[in-house]
């Protein structure tokens, strides 16, 4: 009898057997989950160490390693690991002395790509300081938002950014802050120039105590992410999260002998955390530079002989609209590791730029749930594998995008999408798995918490993003929903804009969202605008008002003038057929209006110019 179950045991499992032996991708799932078995053992170890082993432990090792390899170049320089090691323990010491920082204090950074990045970033870690990473395109009230929710005492910024800096400087001065400028001298009174003061300091080694306290679950950084706030939230970034993060590199394939190069900011996860401490943790060479340059990526790859590459899916667009070549193929990139490319650009890129693997991945900085591509497939963020799943739970469930929030059941539960449908991505709050939350945002963290979703009283992570499994297993990224949209690579939130636009004489009430180009990735912002009784709308004070307070990727490039907007019945501004609309002037019946950056006005939007975006004469 026992003989009989098992044999028909045998035959019931069969299928799935031979499936999985079949399937093309199992050898990558595999190795997949090997490399995250000894990762998760790795970071295991670490934890246990008293005290905890951190990614500036990791870098003072290679130091001791490989003094003299290479860490950074940048602009024709090059510094070497114990370089950049010295220049870091002079900024401890500056710091130090000078600002008074001791373990637990948190300092603003506030700066663009340079080398001096880094070693500030290392210097204060030496100290036992977590940094806060400011885009260096915000202004004023956002500025100042970014700075206070961290609770940081200290603001470092560099010296091109002095009139930001003094913008804002009364409130500082009034909240007690301290603010540095890395410049040999400045005459502003409240900005303390700091580049003498670490000149001057010592570069020999600090002592371990000065962060004796840091422990696995300290906050490290401070990343800032939109939302619906309408201003940005600080994503905490604990010494774990620093950890997790840097793992990427290995996942994907990176050793000890690649050369990566950094094109993207650093205050984004991608640049700082995948890109920097990354390559910390893998222990090579980083080629960085200040921004973007498509005319100049394959010389740069060329003469730095780069390995791998970071992208988003406009950069790589950028670069597969660039001029054919007869090199194209002649460089050493073998891995592209980024999110965000379209599954055209994907295929033209690797026609065109030769055996490149792309590793697409989905993340969120302050999310507890993310995927990556370690397959060949175009057009997918990553594959569906049960230690994966094990390890961080999660589900696809329906969404109302109508209503903007998830189809509960009679039971009010949570309804799973089915394969190949649709549905927005959760991930269960676990100990493996935990959502920190913002600093000083209690109530936006909350909102991001999801609860009763497959059960009474279990927790997840909305992460906003609607996603789906196809039959084999992939998943694909389809759409962002709620208050935010993505363009250019960055985060915009509709609430902050909307604010903007309201400050204008003219306008009554603004309702942004962000809607689709041919040809481009994410959507570009556009807002339906509701005047006030008796005005006309004014392209100049309106534009006048965005480029004032607004970083060019998150300004509306479309105005929609309405007489009256249509609400939900919770009394939230409907987007979805302003969405599906756009801004075609045949098919809309409001005025429409573009932004003119040459003229610095609004311009009413005519079939000329409709026809000239969708051609990309008129580049966006």
């Amino acid at each position: 009898m026992y003989i009989w179950f098992t044999i028909i045991a045998g035959l019931a499992i069969l299928p799935f057997l031979l499936k999985t032996l079949f399937d093309p991708y199992f050898g990558q799932d595999c190795s997949y989950m090997f490399k995250t078995i000894k990762l998760g053992i790795r970071l295991r170890k670490y934890k246990k160490k008293n005290p905890f082993y951190s990614i500036l432990d990791c870098f003072l090792d290679t130091v001791k390693k490989h003094p003299n390899k290479t860490f950074l170049h940048f602009e024709g320089t090059s510094h070497s690991y114990i370089e950049v090691d010295k220049l870091s323990n002079k900024v401890a010491r500056a710091l130090k002395t000078h600002a008074n920082l001791k373990e637990g204090d948190t300092v603003a950074l506030f700066m663009g790509n340079e080398p001096s990045y880094a070693w500030i970033w290392l210097g204060l870690a030496k100290l036992g300081c977590a940094t806060a990473l400011l885009n260096f395109n915000i202004r004023s009230k956002s500025l100042l938002h970014c700075f206070s929710c961290c609770g940081a005492k200290v603001i470092i910024a560099a010296a091109e950014l002095k009139e930001a800096v003094e913008e804002v400087l009364p409130t500082l001065k009034q909240q007690g802050i301290s603010v540095y400028l890395l410049s040999e001298e400045c005459s502003v009174e409240g900005i303390n120039p700091l580049s003498e003061h670490i000149t001057q300091a010592s570069d020999g080694p600090l002592s371990a105590d000065l962060r004796a306290n840091i422990t696995i679950k300290s906050p490290a950084l401070y990343i800032y992410t939109s939302g619906t706030t309408g201003l940005p939230k600080a994503a905490l970034v604990t010494q774990e999260r620093l950890w997790t993060a840097s793992f990427i590199q290995a996942i994907s394939g990176v050793t000890s002998e690649d050369v990566f190069y950094i094109n993207l900011p650093l205050y984004h996860s991608a640049g700082f955390l995948i890109g920097l401490t990354g390559a910390i943790e893998r222990g090579i060479t980083v080629v960085l530079r200040r921004k973007f340059s498509a005319s100049q990526f394959w010389e740069d790859c060329r003469k730095h002989n780069v390995t791998v590459m970071q992208y988003i899916g406009e950069t790589m667009r950028y670069l597969c609209n660039t001029p054919t070549k007869d090199n194209e193929k002649d460089h050493k990139v073998r891995i592209a590791i980024g999110n965000g490319v379209r599954s055209d650009i994907w295929t033209e890129f690797l026609n065109r730029f030769g055996d490149i693997a792309v590793r697409e991945l989905y993340a969120a900085t302050e999310g507890n749930i993310g995927f990556i591509n370690y397959t060949s497939k175009i057009g997918v963020v990553g594959r569906i594998n049960f230690l994966h799943r094990r390890l961080f739970p999660y589900t696809l469930i329906k969404f109302d995008i109508e209503k903007e929030e998830p189809v509960r059941n009679s039971k009010g539960l949570c309804i799973q999408a089915t394969k190949g449908e649709t549905g927005l991505l959760v991930g269960k709050i676990t100990k493996i798995s935990p959502f920190v939350g913002y600093a000083g945002n209690e109530q936006q963290t909350e909102k991001k918490r999801l609860r009763d979703v497959l059960q009474k009283g279990d927790l997840y992570f909305n992460t906003g993003d609607l996603l789906r499994i196809d039959e084999q297993n992939f998943v694909q990224f389809q759409d962002r929903v709620g208050d935010t949209f993505r363009w250019k690579g960055e985060n915009v939130a509709t609430t902050e804009v909307a604010d903007i636009l309201t400050m204008v004489d003219c306008i009554k009430e603004a309702n942004v969202y962000g809607v689709k180009v041919e040809g481009h990735e994410g959507r570009i912002g556009m807002a339906a605008v509701k005047l006030e009784e008796g005005e006309e709308f004014d392209g100049a004070n309106t534009f006048s008002q965005v480029a004032n307070y607004l970083p060019a990727y998150a300004r509306p490039r479309f105005i929609r003038i309405q007489s009256s907007f249509e609400m939900t019945g919770t009394f939230k501004m409907k987007k979805v057929t302003l969405v599906e609309e756009g801004f075609n002037p045949a098919a809309v019946q409001d005025p429409l209006y573009f932004l003119d950056p040459a003229k610095k006005t609004y311009v009413p939007l005519t079939e000329e110019i409709y026809s000239s975006i969708n051609t990309r004469e008129i580049k966006l």
